[in-house]
């Protein structure tokens, strides 16, 4: 019977969570702050079914401000827990520094987590990397130091630990190439070089599957994306296969740069960054299915799609896609319908929120879900800061962030996760998050039919 009543349990728990969607590089507000989340070249690790997600700060600049630790139990609703590394007044983690691409793995003889990290001054000139513990996975960390492994320059780092608890550090080694480095047993410090590729590759990524390895990595292209490759062995000591395209050639890895390769469910996860190098703050997350067969890897691109922590991902599946402008809307307080040209009708609603409380209220928002879904707000900001609105779906409330956006050529996508009914009479309405402060210009909504 206990059997029974938890199978029921964990089913109606995936369905709750069958519409939740990943989509890659919208703007993903995060509990806790309500703001884009910031963990960027970061990585996740699992633990006791709740992963969490390690990455840089870069809320105010390309400067260390901290190290950031979200969790999830979904992939999709994340929380900030808060700052494994905060911001010193001096040494490695002080103004002006470079501390990027943190990764974790667990240490099971020493029952500590080990996070290894990019350090660097401003110039790059330093080319060191970093080690911290904790007792905690998403603990504050203590910061042990930086050093160059073995003597070589080490620049976009990653970890992998094998089946068998070996660990080792992945390098970009500017004058000789990419390494993969053996950790000590302890995890803090390097004991030998595993395998040194001579092709010059950053942001590497190693996973395992039927035993074969697969490397993954970016070319050298400062912050624009290029189109990354990988390469495959059945022993990291051997030799290894030419380094291929695992996206479509010419799409820049769907404009993204590798961070981190994970297992979710019976599938493959690829996370990558998309930089905008003029304004870190407003760079996004690509996630997307990687396929692995053999010893062939690809990509496949989509717009939204569903993870599965115990399945296969699937496709987002068909939306409606109620117009801001429509005349079954209402409209209050000054907001109004305005000109834009790249919008789907060339025409948003705006004047939301500021000191009159500009209001839109989409009524009749037609669905066959009655869980929570993942909507898509399309909108744009032509500020270079984020703006925010209050969301009420249904009669609940939350606080959504928008990035900036193209300046009114093509409308940004921010991600709205919300209770929906089963039927036509949902009720989303977007006013003033805080008086004074603008909300977006708000195009249409993209909703599940299911």
């Amino acid at each position: 019977m206990l059997t029974g009543l938890l199978f029921t349990s964990l089913a109606l728990a995936n369905a709750a969570a069958a519409s939740l969607q990943i989509v890659p590089g919208a703007t993903w507000t995060a509990e806790g702050t309500n703001k884009h989340i910031q963990a960027h070249g970061g990585g996740i690790i699992e633990v006791d079914s709740v992963y969490y997600w390690a990455g840089e700060n870069h809320t105010d600049g390309s400067a260390f401000q901290s190290i950031n630790c979200y969790s999830s139990t979904n992939l999709v609703e994340w929380t900030l827990v808060g700052e494994l590394l905060s911001l010193q007044s001096s040494g490695d983690l002080g103004p002006d520094r470079v501390v990027e691409r943190p990764k974790i793995i667990y240490n099971d003889n020493t029952s500590q987590y080990v996070m290894w990290l990019h350090i660097d001054d401003s110039s790059y000139a330093e080319a060191k990397t970093g080690v911290a513990t904790s007792s905690s996975v998403c603990g504050t960390y203590d910061y042990l130091g930086s050093f160059q492994p073995l003597g070589h320059q080490s620049r976009d780092i990653g970890l992998y630990k094998d089946d068998n608890g070996t660990a080792y550090l992945l390098s970009e080694d500017r004058p000789n190439g990419l390494r993969i480095d053996r950790l000590t047993d302890d995890y803090l410090n390097v004991s030998y070089t595993t395998h040194l590729f001579p092709e010059h590759y950053e942001a590497p990524a190693l996973y395992k599957q039927d035993g074969v390895y697969f490397m993954f990595g970016s070319q050298l292209t400062g912050w624009s994306a290029n189109d990354n490759k990988y390469t495959t062995s059945t022993d990291l000591n051997g030799t290894w296969s030419d380094w291929s395209d695992f996206a479509t050639a010419g799409t820049d890895t769907y404009d993204s740069q590798t961070t981190f390769v994970m297992q979710v469910g019976d599938s493959v996860m690829y996370m990558g960054d998309r930089w905008i190098s003029t304004n870190l703050m407003a760079s996004t997350y690509i996630w997307l299915p990687l396929t692995l067969d053999g010893t062939n890897a690809t990509l496949t691109d989509s717009s939204n799609w569903i993870p599965s922590l115990d399945g296969t991902w699937s496709s987002g599946g068909d939306e409606t896609d109620p117009e801001a402008e429509s005349s079954s809307n209402v409209l209050s307080n000054g907001a109004t319908v305005i000109s834009c040209s790249g919008c789907s009708g060339s025409e948003s609603v705006g004047w939301i929120g500021g000191p009159d409380n500009g209001t839109l209220e989409f009524r009749d928002v037609s669905s066959d879900a009655s869980t929570t879904t993942t909507i898509q707000v399309r909108f744009e900001n032509g500020d270079s800061s984020q703006r925010f609105a209050t969301v009420t779906v249904n009669g609940k409330s939350q606080i959504l962030a928008f990035l900036p956006s193209d300046n009114g050529n093509t409308p940004a996508t921010s991600v709205l996760n919300a209770q929906l009914e089963s039927g036509e009479d949902n009720v989303i309405t977007f006013s003033a998050y805080e008086e004074g402060y603008a909300g977006p210009d708000i195009d249409r909504l993209l909703v599940p039919d299911e």
